[in-house]
This record gives C-alpha cells, sequence and structure tokens, in this order.
C-alpha cells in the first residue's frame, strides 16, 4: 500500500517537500526501512536535505529501525539542529540500551525541553536506574516543568521497581493536585506501583475510583494478585474481566498463566491456552514463555516442549524459559543441547540463561559440566553473576559432596551472603550427613533470619537420621523458646477442575474414611514387593505404630491414593507439595507407580520426580 502512495506522490514531492514527512512516518507505521531508504535519496537529490523539519522526521525513521550507526553519522552531518534533533538521538541510545551515551548527549544540550526531560526520566525507569530517575524528576520539577502524563507513568513504573512507597505516595498527591486522577493511564500506573509495593488494597482502591474501567486496569489488577501470590485471586478477577465484557490481551495472558503455574491448575491453563489461540496471541513470545513455564510447572513438559518449537520467533527469554523447563524435570542434559542448540543459532545468553542452566546441572549432578558454564559466563559473555547464580553454584558443588568447596565459594563471593545461600548449604549437609558444619551452617541463617523454621527442621532431621533424640529435643525446644512454627507438608492435585487439597493429620476432607482404607490396602500391597519403612524420617521418638502410622499419612501418599481412587485407571497422576519429598515417601511412591502401573508425577519445593514402572527420572539424586 505505502509504495503505491510513495508512486503516486513522486511528482508532488518536488512541488511539496513536506510530504516527505508523511511519507518517513507511514514508513515507519509500515515497518519499510528500503522504501525509506529510497526516500533519503529523493530527499537527498531534491535539495530538501538541509530542511530541518524534513531531516528530523529522517532521523526518527532510521532511529525507530534501530539503525543506531545510520543516525549518528547523520545527526553529525546535518548542518541544522534545534531540541527535537538532540531528543530524537538520545530515544535512538535508549532504545538501544547505550544509556551512557544518551546521558552524556542530554548534560551537553544547552537547552532542553519537557520531551528531553520524559526521555531521560523513562530511559532511566526503563533500565531499573530508579533512584537517578526520582533524582531527575526531582530536578525536574525545580526548574519549574510541569510533569505530564509521560513523566508519571515512568517515575510511577521506577518506583514501582525500586519499591519506594513514600515518593510513589508524594507521586499520588502531584497527581491529585494537578488533576491527573482521571487520566486512565497514570492512575493504572498508580495502581501498579501499590501493589508491586506490595499494597494491594490501596492499588484496588485507586483502581476502583477510576471513572472508567479499561483493559489496563483489569490488567492491572490481575498482575498486581499474581506478584503478591493471590494466584487464586488472580485467575477469578481474570474470569470478571472476561464477564464485564473487556477482551483479555498478551499482558493479560502472561499474568493469569503465570498464577496456573503457582497453583498447578493444568485444567484451567489449558483452558486458557485454547482462549489465547482464540484471541491471536498465540504467537507473542512473551505469552509463549509463559505457557512453556506453566506446562513445565503442571508437570506436562512434552507440553511445554510442543509449544517451544511452535513458535517461530524464539528470542533469549523463550529459550530460557525452556531450558528452565529442562531443568525443573532434572534432564539436566537435555537442557545443555538446549544451550548449544541456542548458541549455534547465534542468540547470546543472558544472565537468566545462565541461571536455568547451572539449575538444570545441579539437580542432574553435572559438576563439572556446571562449572564450565559459569566459568563461560563470566569469561565469555561477561555476565556478573548475581547472588542467584552463586547459590546455583553452592547447590551443585553441595550436591556432589563437596561440602568445603561450596562454603569456601560463599566466603569467596564479592556480594554479601543471604539466608537462602545458607540454607542451601544446610541442605547439602543434611544429605551427605555432615552434622558438625550443619551447625556451623545453621548459625548463619539463623543469624541472617532467626524466624525461619528451615534450620531447624534440618538440623531436627540430621540428628534423628542418627538417633541422637536429645539434639532434636534441644533443637525443637529452640523452636518453640523462639516461638518458630514448622511449615506444614501440604500436597494438592487437581481433579475434574477442582483442587483437593492435603495435610497431615487433616481428616476434613469428605472422602477421608475412603482414603484412608485405600492407603492401608496400598501400604500393605508395597511391603509386600519390598518397601521397608524408612524410620529416619520421622523426627520425633516414638514405638513402631506411631512412626508407621505418621510416614503412611505424608500428605502426598494420601493425595496419590486419593488420585488412585478418583482417576480413570492408567491416566497420569500430578501431586505438587510445598516442601521436599522425603526419602520414605520418595521409595514408597516408586512401589506404587510399580504396582498400580500409573506413571505419577510429583512437584516438590525444588523440582519434579516422574515415577514410573517403580523407577523415578531422578534417578534419586534430589
Amino acid at each position: 500500500m505505502l509504495k503505491e502512495v510513495f508512486e503516486k506522490f513522486r511528482t508532488e514531492i518536488w512541488l511539496e517537500p513536506s510530504l516527505f514527512s508523511h511519507l518517513l512516518q507511514g514508513c515507519i507505521l509500515s515497518q519499510s526501512l528500503p522504501l525509506g531508504k529510497q526516500l533519503h535519496s529523493l530527499i537527498i537529490t531534491s535539495g530538501c536535505s538541509s530542511d530541518k523539519f524534513i531531516s528530523n522526521h529522517l532521523l526518527n525513521m532510521y532511529s525507530k529501525f534501530g539503525e543506531l550507526h545510520t543516525t549518528v553519522a547523520l545527526f553529525n552531518v546535518m548542518p541544522r539542529k534545534n531540541i527535537m534533533t538532540s531528543n530524537i538521538l538520545i530515544g535512538g541510545f535508549i532504545q538501544n540500551g547505550d544509556l551512557e551515551t544518551a546521558w552524556k548527549l542530554f548534560e551537553e544540550m544547552p537547552e532542553r525541553n519537557l520531551a528531553t526531560w520524559n526521555a531521560m526520566v523513562t530511559g532511566l525507569a526503563q533500565f531499573e536506574f530508579s533512584k537517578e530517575a526520582l533524582g531527575l524528576l526531582s530536578q525536574m520539577h525545580e526548574i519549574g516543568f510541569r510533569l505530564d502524563e509521560f513523566t508519571l507513568g515512568s517515575i510511577l513504573r521506577g518506583c514501582a521497581g525500586l519499591k519506594a512507597l513514600i515518593p510513589g505516595k508524594q507521586i499520588h498527591c502531584y497527581i491529585m493536585k494537578s488533576g491527573f486522577d482521571g487520566n486512565l493511564v497514570v492512575v493504572s500506573s498508580l495502581a501498579h506501583m501499590y501493589m508491586k509495593c506490595g499494597f494491594i488494597e490501596e492499588g484496588e482502591r485507586v483502581i476502583k475510583g477510576m471513572p472508567v474501567h479499561n483493559v489496563v486496569a483489569c490488567n492491572t489488577l490481575i498482575a498486581g494478585r499474581a506478584q503478591n501470590g493471590c494466584s487464586e485471586e488472580a485467575v477469578g478477577q481474570y474470569n470478571l474481566m472476561k464477564i464485564a465484557g473487556f477482551r483479555p490481551d498478551k499482558i493479560t495472558f502472561v499474568s493469569v498463566i503465570s498464577s496456573c503455574s503457582e497453583l498447578a491448575t493444568l485444567g484451567q491453563g489449558q483452558q486458557i491456552h485454547a482462549e489465547v489461540i482464540k484471541s491471536g496471541a498465540a504467537s507473542a513470545v512473551s505469552v509463549v514463555s509463559s505457557l512453556i513455564s506453566m506446562y513445565s510447572r503442571c508437570g506436562c513438559l512434552e507440553d511445554s516442549i510442543r509449544a517451544f518449537l511452535e513458535c517461530e520467533d524464539a528470542d533469549v527469554v523463550l529459550w530460557s524459559s525452556m531450558i528452565a523447563a529442562y531443568g525443573l524435570h532434572g534432564q539436566g542434559q537435555e537442557a545443555i543441547k538446549l544451550f548449544e542448540w541456542m548458541e549455534s543459532e547465534g542468540l547470546e545468553p543472558n544472565d537468566v540463561t545462565f541461571l536455568s542452566l547451572l539449575y538444570a546441572c545441579s539437580h542432574s549432578g553435572l559438576k563439572e559440566r556446571g562449572t564450565k558454564f559459569f566459568e563461560l559466563m563470566v569469561d565469555k559473555y561477561k555476565v556478573n553473576p548475581r547472588l542467584e547464580h552463586y547459590t546455583c553454584m553452592v547447590d551443585l558443588l553441595g550436591r556432589s559432596g563437596c561440602l568445603e568447596e561450596a562454603e569456601a565459594l560463599i566466603q569467596s563471593m564479592p556480594i554479601k551472603p543471604d539466608a537462602i545461600i545458607w540454607k542451601t548449604l544446610l541442605s547439602a549437609c543434611k544429605i551427605h550427613k555432615n552434622a558438625k558444619m550443619a551447625r556451623k551452617v545453621a548459625e548463619e541463617v539463623l543469624r541472617l533470619d532467626p524466624q525461619d523454621s528451615a534450620p531447624y527442621v534440618l538440623l531436627s532431621n540430621i540428628h534423628a537420621s542418627a538417633k541422637r533424640w536429645g539434639d532434636v529435643s534441644d533443637v525443637r525446644k529452640a523452636m518453640r523458646d523462639m516461638k518458630v512454627k514448622k511449615e506444614p507438608g501440604i500436597s494438592w492435585l487437581e481433579v475434574k477442575n477442582q483442587v483437593h487439597q492435603f495435610c497431615m493429620g487433616d481428616q476434613s476432607h469428605p472422602k477421608w474414611m475412603e482414603i484412608d482404607g485405600y492407603l492401608k490396602e496400598l501400604t500393605l500391597e508395597i511391603k509386600e514387593r519390598g518397601y521397608v519403612l524408612d524410620t529416619s524420617s520421622v523426627l520425633h521418638d516414638m514405638d513402631t505404630e506411631e512412626k508407621e502410622y505418621s510416614l503412611a499419612h505424608h500428605s502426598e501418599k494420601v493425595a496419590i491414593a486419593f488420585a488412585l481412587l478418583n482417576t480413570p485407571v492408567g491416566s497420569p497422576i500430578r501431586v505438587m507439595k510445598n516442601l521436599r519429598v522425603c526419602n520414605d515417601c520418595h521409595v514408597a511412591i516408586k512401589f506404587i507407580s510399580e504396582v498400580t502401573l500409573r506413571e505419577i508425577i510429583v512437584r516438590d519445593a525444588s523440582r519434579f520426580h516422574h515415577f514410573k514402572a517403580g523407577k523415578c527420572s531422578c534417578g534419586d539424586y534430589w
């Protein structure tokens, strides 16, 4: 279409050079750089290249197409420049990730307008330099510039990134005084800021006060609930949005699919996937990435692979999501193959890619490969390791039995260790029954987070496995004295679009008597096949009968018994658990998968276990 318009106006351009600006804008809208270059040639031959207005439109076109080298070259030869010229170049540098050069140009400008300040504030906020963005906003206000909706939207996103509630509230006051409280974009950004800071009710109050609701407002509510762990409410809000007649977009789908991932509600996720296809959002990379994560976290790795392979425009985010999916299911070798394929495609891995890769290696016992990938990340790709990367390395070394090496890595890190990295080492101490180091590491965890139950529980496990009941009692007393409560083990599964939850000791389920009776039969049957109780998993000094009852009623076993009674014969069973699967349950489920001829998929706190025909995909390495 643009080409025909171009031919139509070819002769008129010579009489009316201002048409160049309209045609250049048309090239941007139609994403046609070749036609833009032809127009550039005509501008030169027509003698219009000295026209400041036309030159700015030409500069803007190259900037929008990411042709930064051409943009800079054109800027340097332009005989006449104005504030708009510099603004366009600043925007070009920001778009290409060169914030440093954009800042330098900003500081060198003898005169700036509102668009200049907006561009720089937006750039700083976009690249998470939120403190600097807030500082610039303060300068802008002192000079006397009146903030507009673009400035306010950008700075509120910066406050959200920093979780800076107090500056956010100050901006809220400015919004009310300046009459922006009726602007849908500004109000949605304000609500997002409150929700990102963890103040859901305040965010919802802001949204409810809007004179008119739109898709952006609905998306803000859904995302806010999803980000604050209110996954069920996020899905509920999504359903209300559809009832109200709003059409979900790709931003909606990313948030609600992420909520299905957290809930592990496969049926709901599949329904939303169907809605994604109907809406035409199935090609959006961000949506596909969410689908990969959702299917993976629901135990359907094959569906994750299918979603990945069907996406034609896979970017680094998508590849990283698929590598993470393989890692979650303990398929480290497949994760490595995918990483190597990604490199062969010419895509450069980022910090998230390497985090996913290191996680995959740690859960597959690939110590040597993981160590080399860490070196590759630093030496070749110049990615600075974050605390999460070091935590993966500590996990990798600890699981492999290199406890001293893992501890040395923590001590030598250029980053201050947190409670999570010490807990990771403590978990490795439990695996390898190193009580001496465990006590020392537990002290570090409790120093950083005195109310964390994990170090107490892990120490109890270590002492209980060695039958040091006195030490177990001391740990329990310390928990009582500090008023620390152990997180109860909870397992849940979805049957016929309904989520059923089980907790040890809770007999409130309507079918409890039936479940309990079947569980006793099942335990006898697997005992006949060779199953022997692993009483080291019991953290209290009990008699044999009490231990047997306690072990038999761990939440995942109850959930599996319920699933066997209420799902079609031969269908896979998918159970989620909030804590790590204990050794006894792991052995028992292998036997159950063998006697019932069922595939049982269990997601615990760190990974998936696929039990089939008496074996587990983790190879007993978890």
